[in-house]
């Protein structure tokens, strides 16, 4: 990775964040950076529609870019996507370059993206209510028109600009791949060379989108993704790269257990190391970020080093201090107890007592860390009256407000200039901001410290995985009826498990108690049942929690579509047609269970195994994100019960796939990351203190176990709906399904124990 920041990237995302939010003009200027064309738009509302009508803007150097910029194209006819959303590996950059560059018909070899600035007003989600921020797999699904628009207004900017410099009709004009052509007056011009007249064209008030059969990038084309080339020749720039005049870096020393923290310390030893500057108190912030003792040094080995010999005495009186085992316990005792209610319909009195049969199960999961292959990090530079922070931003407008908060500031004083993150899984969209409150916590104590050079926080992936921020543990309690005709007749499900939103800014989404995102793919259970009610415990832990890959759907999928399965094997019926039976009223669930079982062949035989080798095939579908997807999996139990994954087929609906390649990518991720969740992923707890540190003890899949992946996309005219987090939530319960086809074992919790089928071959 290069160890400077592109002066460029920096000066144009300040540019943007420096202009007037109230211009409603159109200005052309020239300079010596040459000219340019720039297409904005207001943010969506929530609910969709656009306030007001567009403006253009045409800018030229560092101080005069114009509001919510989107597109912007140089007299070299290079296009330049400003994109809202943040690029963690997902695609998001392709994809909204896709969006822009297949209505204004440009080359694609000519398109490039930067990150947008922090500015809720010109970059909103419409998906979040108007803040920015991406998460939810919602990138797509709320820039897929906005950025349409902002390619197509441009689009019929240049094709105006055209029509007046060849004195010919624009409908005669035709656009592509970068070129502006009139075929019959043999003209043709690159955008670049249309830009400055283009600038003086009077905005388009009702420009037209095209019909989804004239697409020739959505959907239709293997585009290279617009972040390769960068992270190939490793100019693209993360956190760590970034290097500042002056710059300090600074590890911290956290407690070892949560609501621990500083009694004293002994920094003799690590300001010895040569490199380190300074040693400092860092104080936290109770149930949001933890502090501790803070190694400011002019490299990050020198820090660490210095870490590791620092001495540090820990106030742990007010410290959690429960393991694991006494709190999956209390978990238990609670699943036995009523809860809130999430969801009753149907009169389950009377179907569990008329039932002819009655199943039973209880299913649990542990605490998950995200794992990201970038570890947390984070700079801060504090100014008089201003902070700016570079940083993998995947939240600006919380964090904004949050830094602000701490720092008296107001919002707009905090400038959060956004790189590339190594991926998230929603771990740097916190609502509490918590690991970016630290840095600047740690800024100002090195500032009181007498020292006012930027300094880059650096989490070393011990820190990453002790830090806290877990995907909850939750234990799932569930009962059916069955009548006596063998049909499902009541459905009950009681769900312990900390609530995600409570303590934070998204408190106001509980209603009555029932943290929503804590039931999601519970609550609203596709079948088709007489009576469906769903409880809630959520609770209070010292044990910092937020949301993981798919949020509630990583626990509630694993538990609905296992339970669905031991209705199937308890009723005696194929658990493809159960399904297929209770979904016959939800024809996207229904297109993509039917569309994978067909291409996995369910109902034909396996291929036998080696001797004494168990083979099953197991099957899921859940909906989240608005996105739906079935899973086929074909496992291999070997003789001494360990584990092969040998094919996992999956079928999904997100809608219009605007780049069908990295759809399938985000499956295959999606599905691998679930794998390592089902085989591998558990945080574990023993008298508070987190027991795993790194990939040895918390495993990520390994590329041997990666099965092989088949992704197929059902075809759909709907707008696209989510892809990076979908994937996940199904693999884990066909797995188990699988392997109950294969060893006639029920796996109720998770990570798979695969002693447990080691005794059912013994036996």
């Amino acid at each position: 990775m290069n160890d400077k920041i592109r002066l460029a990237d920096l000066s144009e995302t300040a540019l943007l964040a420096d202009a007037a939010p109230d211009i409603v003009r159109r200005r052309f200027l020239q300079s010596g950076a040459g000219l340019a064309l720039a297409i904005y738009f207001a943010p969506l509302s929530a609910d969709g529609v656009r306030p007001g009508k567009a403006t253009a803007v045409a800018a030229s150097n560092a101080s005069s870019f114009a509001p919510n910029a989107f597109v912007r194209i140089d007299t070299d006819g290079t296009v330049t996507v400003i994109a809202k959303h943040l690029e963690m590996g997902q695609g998001t950059f392709t994809g909204l370059a896709t969006l822009v560059a297949e209505e204004l018909d440009a080359d694609w070899s000519q398109v490039r993206v930067i990150g947008a600035p922090a500015d809720a007003q010109r970059y909103g989600n419409a998906a979040f209510g108007g803040l920015q921020g991406t998460g939810g797999s919602t990138a797509m699904a709320s820039a897929y028109e906005q950025m349409r628009q902002a390619g197509a207004t441009a689009r019929a900017m240049l094709v105006a600009a055209a029509a007046q410099q060849w004195q010919v009709p624009a409908d005669r004009i035709t656009v592509s791949d970068g070129l502006v052509h009139h075929v019959a007056a043999q003209r043709s011009a690159h955008f670049g060379e249309l830009v400055a007249l283009a600038a003086q064209q009077p905005l388009p008030q009702n420009v037209k989108l095209k019909d989804p059969a004239q697409f020739k990038l959505i959907g239709k084309q293997h585009l290279v993704r617009k972040d390769t080339p960068a992270k190939t020749d490793g100019s693209a720039q993360f956190t760590q790269d970034v290097q500042l005049p002056g710059m300090l870096v600074a590890v911290i020393a956290h407690p070892p257990r949560f609501g621990g923290s500083v009694a004293r310390f002994d920094a003799a030893a690590a300001k010895a190391i040569p490199g380190v500057v300074d040693v400092v108190a860092v104080p936290g912030q109770r149930g949001v970020f933890q502090g501790g003792v803070a190694v400011l040094a002019n490299n990050t080995w020198s820090a660490i080093r210095g870490r590791q010999v620092l001495t540090v005495d820990w106030d742990e009186s007010q410290a959690w201090k429960i393991g694991s085992d006494a709190l999956l316990a209390q978990y238990r005792a609670l699943a036995q107890q009523p809860g809130q209610q999430a969801h009753s319909s149907g009169d389950q009195q009377q179907a569990f007592a008329s039932a002819a049969k009655t199943i039973e199960a209880q299913y649990e999961v542990p605490f998950l860390a995200h794992a990201a292959m970038e570890p947390l990090n984070c700079v801060v530079k504090l100014g008089d009256g201003a902070c700016e922070m570079w940083n993998g931003e995947q939240f600006q407008t919380v964090d904004q407000k949050n830094i602000a908060a701490l720092l008296g500031l107001k919002p707009e004083q905090v400038t959060i200039n956004q790189v590339y993150a190594g991926g998230s899984f929603g771990r740097r969209a916190n609502p509490k901001s918590d690991y970016l409150l630290e840095a600047v916590a740690l800024a100002q104590a090195a500032q009181k410290a007498g020292h006012s050079a930027p300094v880059k926080m650096v989490w070393t992936r011990e820190d990453d995985m002790r830090g806290g921020y877990y995907r909850p543990l939750n234990v799932h309690a569930l009962k059916a009826a069955i009548d006596a005709q063998g049909d499902v007749s009541a459905w009950w499900q009681r769900i312990v498990g900390q609530s995600i939103m409570r303590g934070g800014p998204m408190e106001m989404m509980i209603k009555d108690g029932v943290d929503p995102t804590s039931v999601e793919g519970a609550a609203d259970l596709p079948y088709a049942m007489p009576s469906l009610h769903v409880e809630l415990h959520s609770p209070e832990l010292d044990v910092p929690v937020q949301w993981l890959r798919s949020v509630g759907h990583t626990h509630t999928a694993f538990s609905t579509e296992v339970f669905i399965d031991e209705i199937a094997a308890a009723t005696a019926k194929d658990p493809y047609e159960l399904r297929r039976n209770l979904l016959a009223q939800q024809p996207r669930h229904l297109a993509v269970l039917e569309l994978a079982a067909a291409k996995a062949g369910w109902g034909k035989p396996l291929a036998r195994g080696a001797a004494g080798e168990r083979r099953g095939r197991g099957i899921a579908v859940h909906k989240s994100f608005e996105s739906y997807v079935a899973n086929v999996a074909e496992v291999t139990v070997k003789a001494d019960g360990s584990i092969k994954v040998d094919r996992v087929v999956c079928a999904v609906d997100c809608g219009i796939a605007v780049n069908p390649d990295m759809v399938r990518a985000q499956m295959e991720g999606g599905i691998g990351y679930g794998l390592s969740i089902a085989l591998h992923g558990a945080i574990t707890l023993k008298d508070g203190a987190v027991e795993q540190s790194n990939f040895h003890d918390y495993l990520p899949l390994r590329m041997h176990e990666m099965p092989a992946v088949e992704v197929y996309i059902v075809a759909s005219a709907e707008k696209p709906t989510g892809a990076g987090e979908p994937g996940t939530p199904v693999i884990a319960p066909a797995l188990v399904n699988a392997l109950y086809a294969a060893t006639g074992q029920r796996l109720r919790s998770l990570p798979i124990d695969v002693a447990q089928l080691r005794e059912v071959r013994a036996a």
